[in-house]
C-alpha cells in the first residue's frame, strides 16, 4: 500500500479517520488487521500526536472508524475490532514515544491522560469565572470523561497506566479536585476513594470544603441528570466515609484506626456545618443543609455498609447533635423551654432527628438519650427538640417516656441526685408542651408523681425536704405558669411538715409578685397546666373566670364556692378584675340568659356594689339605644390561612398513607388551633363534660369558619381514603385527628355545637331543599321497592366516592333505607319551627336555589309537608292558623335575634337572609285565609283579626313576667313591639279591622284594634304619645277598606271614628298630628273605594279642626269653633303651633283668642293643651339632643298663667282623680306618666314668685303638691332620674337638685297654706304616706295643718 497518495499535503493536518476513511470505503473485502495497523503506525509517525489520537479515540463522532458505521449494521463485529484497534494503537504509540523520549511508558500515559482531562474539564472555565462556579460537569463533558476513563481502564489492564502516579499528578495540578471527577475515578476503579483517603494528607481540607460547596450548589433547571449525579456523588462519598470510619474490628491496625478517626472527623465537620446552618438560619445554605440531611437516609448510605456500621454511625451523629455547643445551662433551659416545642423548632433540625432515629426503636432512642444526659454536657435546645420530635412522630413514645421519667425520679430520690431530678422535670415539661394528645399535661404529671401518699417523695422527711429544696432552687428561673401549678397543686405534704411547704409557697408568691403576676391577679379557674406558654393577660383570664362561673351557675343553680370565697378573701381581684369582666356592657338578650341570672343572684347576695350595678344597667341601656350590638374585633386572617394550608397538606398525607408525617402535621395543626382558640382545658376542676347549649348565640365568625374548615377537611379525607378502603379498614388517621381536637375544650365546644346543628337541624333539611326529586312520596325503610329505588342500592361508601357530583352523592344517601328511617324517629324529625329557623339562616346571595326555585320549595314545605302533618310530629294538623302563627313567630324571632346577638364583625343584614321570602309566604297564607269565606260572611275575617292581635298579645305577655318590670324587660317589650310593627305594615291593612255580621247587616268593630293600641302600642311610641305616620296611615286605611264591605260605608266610618275618638285618644292625637300628610292619601283612597260618595263627616271634621287651629294660631277670632271633642280641638291647636317651629308668637296669639272664651269645653281645651305641652316638656328633659321641643317650657308657662287659678290643671298630675281628663293616661307611655311629678316640680321651680303664690292658694294645690313630692321621692329612691340638659344657658334646674328644691318649695307652701286647704281624710292620707319617706314633711304637715297638734295648742 502506497502512502504517497494519502500524504499529498503534509502541511495540512488531517485526522486519522479522514486518512483511513477512503481506504476503508474502497476496500473490496475486510482487510487484514495487522496490515492496517502497520500502515496506521506509519501515518502516526509522520502526522499524529498522542493527545490528538486519544481525543479521536474518545470522540463520539459517528464518522470515527472506531465506532459503528451505518447505524447498528455489523455492530457486534465492529465493537470488538474498534476496541482492540484503539487499545493496540494507544499502547503501541505510547511505547514508541516513551522509547524515543526515554521516559517510562506509565509517566507518558499519565501525562497524556491529564492533558485530555484538563481539555475536557477546562472547556467551561471562562464561563464559570464570569458566572457562578459550577460544581458538576455538563452533560457533554460527562460523556467525554466517561469515554476517557474507559480508555484509561484499557491502559490500566495492559499495565500502561499507574493509578498512584495519576492521582499524585492530578492533585499537583488541582488545589481543589472536582468531586465528580473523583467520583468517576472511584466508580471506574482507577483511583478509589479509600486509596485517596489513605494517601492524600490534605484530603480533609479539600474534601470537606468540596462537599459543602456541592451541597450548597443548585443545578440549573431542566438538568435532571445533573441532579441525579449530585445525589450519587454525595452518597458515594458518604458511603465510603461511613464504611471506613465506623466498620472497624477490635483487632484493627493503627493505620486503620487513624483512617477511622479521619473519616469520623470529616463527617463531624459536615454535621457541625449543618447544625450551624440551623442555628444561624442562613437562607442561602438551607437548601444545602436539606440535601445533606437526605444523605443520612439509610437507603442511600447503607449500600456499602453493614447494619451495625449504620447504627454506629447514626448513634455517633445523634450524640454529636445532642452535645453540640453546650452553651445553654439548665437555668436557660428552664426559662426558654416554651420556645423549643415541635411547632416552633427548625424544620431542618426536625428532619435531621427523624433521619437519625429511623433505624432505632423508641426504647433504644430514649435509652441512648438517658446515657448521653448522664455522661455529657448537652445542648438542651437540641435535647428537648429531639424529645418533641420523638413524641410527635411515635404515638407509642408516651408510655416509654413515662417509664423513663419514673426511672429518673426513682434514681433521683434513691441517691438524692439533682441531675436526674432536673432531667425528669425538663423532659416532663417538654412532653406537656406538645399538648394532651401527645403527653399528659404538666399539672397531671405532677399530681401523679407527687400528689399523694404514694409519691416518690412521700417515703421520708428527707425526700420531702429534697423535693422542696429542689423546687425552691428553681424559683428564680421558673416561668410564672409553673409557679402557679406548684402553688395551686402543691405536692402532698403531711400535716406535721406543712410549714416546709408554706415556705416554698411564700417564696413562689414573692417571685410571682416580682414578675408582676401576683397571686391576686391569678384567675379563679386559671388554667396553669403550663401547656400554653406564657400566662394569659389578666383581662383574658378574668373573662375566662366569668365564663366558667356562669357555666357552673347554669348547671348547679348556685353561685360557686370559689366565687363566694373570692368575694371575701380575694376581694381586690374580685372587685377590680372579676366584676368588671362580668359587668361588661352588652346588648341584653330578649330572654334572660345564664349571665343575666348570675348577675341577679350576685346582686341579691350583696356581692355587687349598687354603683357598679347601676352603671352596668345604664351602659346596657345606652348601648341598645345606640344600636351597638356589633362588637368589632381586629382579627388577623393569617392563622386562618395557615390552618387552611396545613389541613390541605394533611389531606395529601392521608392519601399517601404517610403516618409519621401525618403525626407531625397534626402537631402543627394543634399549635395553630391553640392560637385561634386560646382557651385551654380547665384542669383544676377536672371538667370532662361539655354542655350543649342549643339556644345560645352562635360562636364568633372566625370560630365558625375554622370549625367548618375542619369538618370539610375531615369529610374530604374520609372520601379520599374510602376510595381504596372502607372506614373500618383504614389507618388510625381519623382517631389521631380527633385526639388533636379533643385537646382544646373551646374548639370541641364549638365543634359539637356545629355537629349538633348539622345532624339534628339540617341533615333532613338540606337534601329535600336541594333535590326536587327528594320531595316526592317518602320511601319507607324496609318497604317494597318503588320506582325511585333501585333493585339493590349500592354501598354508602362506594356510591359516595364513585359519584361525580354532590347531587348524586346526596341522592344515594337519601335513598339509603337506614337514612330514611330517620324520618320516622321522633328525635330526628324536623319540626316546622326548626325548618323555619334553618330557612331563615340561609343567605340569599349564597343560596344555590334561584328565587323561583326557593318560592316553589317553601310553598311545598308549608302546604304539602307541614300543613297536613299532625302536631305531635311537628306539623300543623291541617290548621292554617297554626301554620301562620309559626311563620309569624319565626319572622319575629329572626328580627329579634339579629338585634340581640353580638356578632364578631357586624350584624348580618336582614336583607341578606330569606326573611323576605318567609314574609311573602305569610302574606300569601293570610290573604288566603281572608278571601276563602268573604261571600258567606261567617266571621272568618274577624277570626283573622283576632288571631293576629291575640298572637302578638301573647308574645308581649310572655315578655312582661312581673308587675314591676325591670329595664331589660321593658327593652325586650319595646323590641318585640317594634318587630311586630314591621310585620304589621307588611300585611294588608284590612285584616286589622273586624267586620261583624249581625242580622244580615255588616258593621265595623274596632274593639280589638283599640285594645291593642291602648295596651301595647302606647308603650313603645317614639316620641311618647305619638304613633308613627306609617302605623297611623295603616290603621286608617284599614278602617276605610273594611267599610266597603258594609252597606253604608260613610256611616260605618263615622261610627268607627267616634269610637276611636272616645276610647283611643292615642290614635286620635296621632291622626291629627299627621293629618296634613295623610289627608291627600285617604281622600284618594276613599274616592277610589266609594266613587261618588262624599268624605265621611268625622274625617271632614279633622280638616275643619285643622283649619280652625291655623286661623286661631294666626290670631283670627272670626272662625267658628267646630263641633268636636275638646281633645281633638286641643290637639289640632297643638299641632298648628308646633308647625311654626321654635317661635311662640302664634301660640300666644291662640291663647289670647281662647282666654276670654268661657265655658267647660274651652277650659277642657286649655287643660288638654297643657297636658300636650307638658308631654313635650318631658321629652325635652329626657332627650335634650332633640331640639323640636325646646320651647315647650315657655308654652307651659303661658298656659299656667291662664289656668293657675283653677284646680282643673292639677288633675293631669293626679292619675286617680282625673275625671274628664282620664283619657290622657291612654295617650302617653307609662314611663312618662310616672315622670309627671318630676315635670310638675321642674316647671313650678322655673316660675315667678307671683305665679307660685297664685298656685299655692289654688284649691287642691297642696294635696297635689304633696302627692307629687312623694312620687318624686319614690322615683329617686328607685333610681329613675332625668337626663341633665346639655345647654348650659338653659335656666332649668339640674336633675340632682330637683328633689331638694322641691322639698324646700313644698315646705314653704305648707307654711303658707290655710288650715282649710286639706280635708281631714286628705291630711291623714298625706301624713301616713310621708311618715316613712320624709318625716320632715310629715312633721311640717302636722305642725301647720293639724288643729289638734300640741304645737297648735301652744300657739
Amino acid at each position: 500500500m502506497s502512502l504517497s497518495a494519502s500524504c499529498e499535503s503534509v502541511s495540512q493536518k488531517r485526522t486519522l479517520s479522514s486518512l483511513l476513511d477512503g481506504r476503508v470505503v474502497k476496500r473490496q473485502k475486510q482487510g487484514d488487521g495487522q496490515r492496517l495497523q502497520e500502515a496506521t503506525m506509519q501515518l502516526l509517525e509522520q502526522q499524529q500526536s498522542l493527545c490528538s489520537l486519544l481525543r479521536e479515540v474518545g470522540s463520539p463522532d459517528p464518522s470515527n472508524i472506531f465506532h459503528t458505521q451505518n447505524g447498528e449494521q455489523k455492530q457486534a463485529e465492529s465493537e470488538g475490532i474498534s476496541s482492540a484497534i484503539a487499545g493496540s494503537l494507544l499502547v503501541c504509540e505510547l511505547r514508541r514515544q516513551a522509547s524515543q523520549l526515554g521516559v517510562p511508558m506509565p509517566v507518558l500515559s499519565v501525562k497524556m491522560m491529564l492533558e485530555r482531562l484538563m481539555e475536557i474539564t477546562g472547556t467551561e472555565e471562562v464561563r464559570q469565572e464570569e458566572d457562578k462556579r459550577r460544581e458538576l460537569l455538563t452533560s457533554s463533558q460527562r460523556v467525554q470523561l466517561r469515554v476517557l476513563l474507559e480508555s484509561s481502564k484499557d491502559l490500566l489492564s495492559q499495565g500502561a497506566l499507574c493509578p498512584k502516579l495519576l492521582w499524585q499528578e492530578y492533585r499537583r495540578d488541582q488545589r481543589l479536585p472536582k468531586l465528580e471527577v473523583v467520583h468517576h475515578f472511584h466508580f471506574h476503579n482507577i483511583v478509589t476513594l479509600k486509596y485517596i483517603l489513605e494517601s492524600d494528607e490534605g484530603v480533609k481540607l479539600w474534601l470537606v470544603s468540596q462537599l459543602k460547596a456541592l451541597c450548597s450548589w443548585t443545578p440549573p433547571q431542566r438538568e435532571e441528570e445533573t441532579k441525579q449525579v449530585q445525589q450519587k456523588v454525595l452518597s458515594t462519598v458518604v458511603g465510603v466515609l461511613v464504611g471506613t470510619g465506623f466498620e472497624l474490628s477490635s483487632e484493627a491496625a493503627a493505620a486503620d484506626r487513624r483512617m477511622s478517626l479521619l473519616c469520623c472527623s470529616m463527617l463531624d465537620d459536615m454535621l457541625f456545618w449543618l447544625l450551624d446552618t440551623v442555628d444561624k438560619s442562613v437562607t442561602l445554605q438551607t437548601a444545602g443543609a436539606e440535601l445533606w440531611i437526605q444523605i443520612f437516609d439509610a437507603s442511600l448510605c447503607g449500600v456499602p455498609a453493614s447494619v451495625d456500621t449504620l447504627q454506629c454511625f447514626f448513634t455517633h451523629s445523634l450524640t454529636q447533635t445532642l452535645t453540640y455547643k453546650p452553651r445553654l445551662t439548665v437555668s436557660d433551659a428552664i426559662t426558654l423551654q416554651n420556645e423549643w416545642t415541635f411547632a416552633k423548632a427548625s424544620r431542618l433540625l426536625i428532619s435531621l432527628f427523624r433521619q437519625l432515629a429511623v433505624i432505632f426503636s423508641v426504647e433504644q432512642l430514649l435509652c441512648h438519650l438517658q446515657q448521653v444526659l448522664e455522661t455529657h454536657e448537652v445542648n438542651w435546645k437540641h435535647v428537648l427538640c429531639f424529645l418533641s420530635t420523638l413524641l410527635v412522630y411515635n404515638p407509642c413514645a408516651q408510655t416509654s417516656l413515662s417509664e423513663l421519667l419514673s426511672r429518673l425520679l426513682s434514681s433521683a430520690f434513691e441517691g438524692y441526685d439533682l441531675e436526674n431530678m432536673i432531667t425528669a422535670f425538663l423532659l416532663a415539661r417538654q412532653g406537656a408542651l406538645e399538648g394532651p394528645a401527645i403527653f399528659p399535661s404538666y399539672s397531671n404529671w405532677l399530681k401523679t408523681s407527687f400528689g399523694g401518699v404514694t409519691g416518690f417523695h412521700a417515703s421520708c422527711k428527707k425526700s420531702l425536704v429534697f423535693l422542696l429544696k429542689f423546687m425552691s432552687d428553681l424559683v428564680p428561673f421558673e416561668p410564672p405558669q409553673y409557679l402557679k401549678v406548684h402553688i395551686l397543686q402543691p405536692p402532698y405534704v403531711p400535716v406535721k411538715h406543712r410549714s416546709l411547704l408554706m415556705e416554698y409557697v411564700s417564696l413562689a408568691k414573692t417571685r410571682l409578685a416580682d414578675l408582676k403576676e401576683s397571686v391576686e391577679d391569678m384567675g379563679l379557674y386559671e388554667d396553669v397546666s403550663g401547656a400554653g406558654g406564657a400566662s394569659l393577660q389578666p383581662q383574658c383570664q378574668s373573662a375566662q373566670d366569668v365564663e366558667k362561673a356562669v357555666s357552673l351557675f347554669e348547671s348547679t343553680g348556685r353561685i360557686s364556692a370559689t366565687v363566694m370565697e373570692a368575694s371575701i378573701f380575694r376581694r381586690p381581684y374580685f372587685l377590680t378584675r372579676f366584676l368588671p369582666a362580668l359587668l361588661t356592657p352588652r346588648m341584653l338578650p330578649v330572654k334572660s340568659d345564664a349571665q343575666m341570672s348570675f348577675i341577679e343572684a350576685l346582686k341579691k347576695a350583696d356581692k355587687i356594689p349598687a354603683a357598679h350595678y347601676s352603671s352596668y344597667v345604664e351602659s346596657c341601656q345606652k348601648q341598645r339605644q345606640q344600636d351597638g350590638s356589633a362588637v368589632c374585633l381586629d382579627t388577623n386572617d393569617d392563622p386562618l390561612e395557615v390552618l387552611k394550608s396545613q389541613l390541605q397538606e394533611f389531606r395529601e398525607l392521608v392519601v399517601e398513607g404517610n403516618d409519621r408525617e401525618m403525626s407531625a402535621q397534626l402537631s402543627r395543626i394543634s399549635h395553630t388551633l391553640s392560637v385561634i382558640f386560646p382557651g385551654r382545658p380547665d384542669e383544676l376542676i377536672g371538667q370532662t363534660v361539655i354542655k350543649l347549649h342549643i339556644n345560645t348565640p352562635p360562636s364568633p365568625e372566625l370560630h365558625v369558619k375554622v370549625v367548618n374548615m375542619i369538618l370539610r377537611n375531615f369529610c374530604q379525607c374520609m372520601l379520599d381514603t374510602s376510595r381504596a378502603n372502607p372506614p373500618n379498614k383504614q389507618s388510625l388517621w381519623a382517631s389521631r385527628f380527633v385526639s388533636v381536637l379533643l385537646g382544646n375544650t373551646q374548639l370541641v365546644s364549638s365543634l359539637l355545637h356545629r355537629l349538633w346543628d348539622l345532624f339534628y337541624n339540617q341533615l333532613l333539611y338540606l337534601i329535600p331543599r336541594l333535590l326536587p326529586e327528594a320531595r316526592r312520596a317518602p320511601i319507607t325503610a324496609g318497604g317494597p321497592i318503588s320506582e325511585y329505588q333501585e333493585e339493590k342500592l349500592p354501598g354508602l361508601w362506594s356510591s359516595a366516592t364513585d359519584s361525580n357530583t354532590w347531587r348524586k352523592t346526596a341522592w344515594y344517601l337519601w335513598r339509603l333505607p337506614a337514612f330514611r328511617q330517620l324520618q320516622h324517629t321522633p328525635q330526628y324529625q324536623l319540626l316546622f319551627s326548626e325548618w323555619l329557623a334553618n330557612e331563615l339562616r340561609v343567605q340569599r346571595s349564597e343560596d344555590v336555589l334561584s328565587d323561583p326555585e326557593r318560592q316553589e320549595y317553601q310553598q311545598w314545605a308549608c302546604l304539602e309537608l307541614y300543613l297536613s302533618r299532625v302536631e305531635e310530629q311537628g306539623g300543623c294538623g291541617g290548621d292554617m292558623k297554626i301554620l301562620c302563627s309559626h311563620l309569624l313567630n319565626a319572622i319575629m324571632d329572626q328580627q329579634l335575634s339579629n338585634h340581640s346577638v353580638e356578632k364578631l364583625d357586624h350584624r348580618v343584614s336582614e336583607r341578606g337572609t330569606c326573611l323576605s321570602d318567609i314574609l311573602s309566604r305569610l302574606q300569601e297564607l293570610v290573604y288566603e285565609m281572608e278571601v276563602t269565606d268573604l261571600s258567606g260572611c261567617r266571621g272568618s275575617r274577624a277570626d283573622v283579626c283576632d288571631f293576629l292581635f291575640e298572637l302578638v298579645s301573647q308574645r308581649c305577655s310572655s315578655t312582661v313576667t312581673s308587675a314591676s318590670p325591670s329595664i331589660s324587660t321593658e327593652l325586650s317589650l319595646q323590641h318585640t313591639l317594634n318587630t311586630w310593627n314591621r310585620v304589621l305594615l307588611a300585611l294588608p291593612a284590612v285584616l286589622f279591622i273586624k267586620v261583624k255580621c249581625d242580622g244580615g247587616m255588616a258593621t265595623l268593630e274596632c274593639d280589638t284594634l283599640i285594645q291593642h293600641i291602648n295596651q301595647h302600642q302606647r308603650k313603645v311610641c317614639s316620641p311618647a304619645g305619638l304613633l308613627s305616620c306609617h302605623l297611623t296611615s295603616h290603621f286608617l286605611r284599614g278602617v276605610l277598606c273594611a267599610s266597603v264591605r258594609c252597606g253604608r260605608s260613610g256611616e260605618e266610618v263615622n261610627k268607627a271614628w267616634s269610637q276611636i275618638s272616645l276610647r283611643c285618644p292615642l290614635l286620635l292625637v296621632s291622626t291629627v298630628h299627621w293629618w296634613e300628610r295623610l289627608s291627600p292619601m285617604l281622600l284618594s283612597l276613599w274616592h277610589r273605594l266609594c266613587d261618588g260618595e262624599p268624605l265621611p263627616e268625622q274625617l271632614q271634621l279633622l280638616t275643619d279642626c285643622q283649619n280652625w287651629a291655623c286661623s286661631l294660631e294666626k290670631g283670627l277670632s272670626s272662625s267658628p269653633v267646630p263641633a268636636a271633642a275638646a281633645l281633638l280641638l286641643a290637639t289640632s291647636l297643638h299641632r298648628a303651633c308646633q308647625g311654626r317651629g321654635s317661635h311662640n308668637q302664634g301660640f300666644s296669639a291662640a291663647l289670647n283668642v281662647l282666654r276670654p272664651l268661657t265655658g267647660t269645653m274651652y277650659q277642657q281645651v286649655r287643660v288638654f293643651l297643657l297636658f300636650l305641652c307638658v308631654n313635650d316638656y318631658l321629652s325635652s328633659l329626657l332627650y335634650p339632643q332633640e331640639r323640636r321641643n325646646e320651647r315647650a317650657a315657655d308654652f307651659c308657662t303661658d298656659l299656667l298663667i291662664v289656668l293657675v287659678d283653677s284646680a282643673d290643671w292639677l288633675l293631669i298630675f293626679k292619675s286617680d282623680e282625673q275625671g274628664v281628663y282620664q283619657s290622657i293616661a291612654k295617650v302617653t307611655s307609662d314611663e312618662f306618666t310616672r315622670l309627671l311629678p318630676c315635670a310638675f316640680y321642674s316647671l313650678l321651680l322655673q316660675q315667678s314668685d307671683e305665679l307660685l303664690q297664685r298656685a299655692v292658694v289654688c284649691p287642691n294645690f297642696l294635696h297635689t303638691a304633696v302627692l307629687c313630692y312623694i312620687s318624686l321621692l319614690q322615683l329617686f329612691l328607685d333610681g329613675h332620674t332625668l337626663t341633665q340638659a346639655t345647654d348650659p344657658s338653659d335656666n332649668q334646674t339640674e336633675p340632682f337638685q330637683i328633689l331638694s328644691h322641691s322639698k324646700q318649695f313644698l315646705l314653704r307652701a305648707i307654711s303658707q297654706t290655710s288650715l282649710t286647704a286639706l280635708s281631714s281624710s286628705q291630711f291623714r292620707q298625706l301624713e301616713s304616706q310621708c311618715a316613712d319617706l320624709d318625716p320632715e314633711v310629715a312633721a311640717a304637715l302636722s305642725v301647720h295643718l293639724d288643729p289638734h297638734s300640741p304645737e297648735m295648742d301652744f300657739l
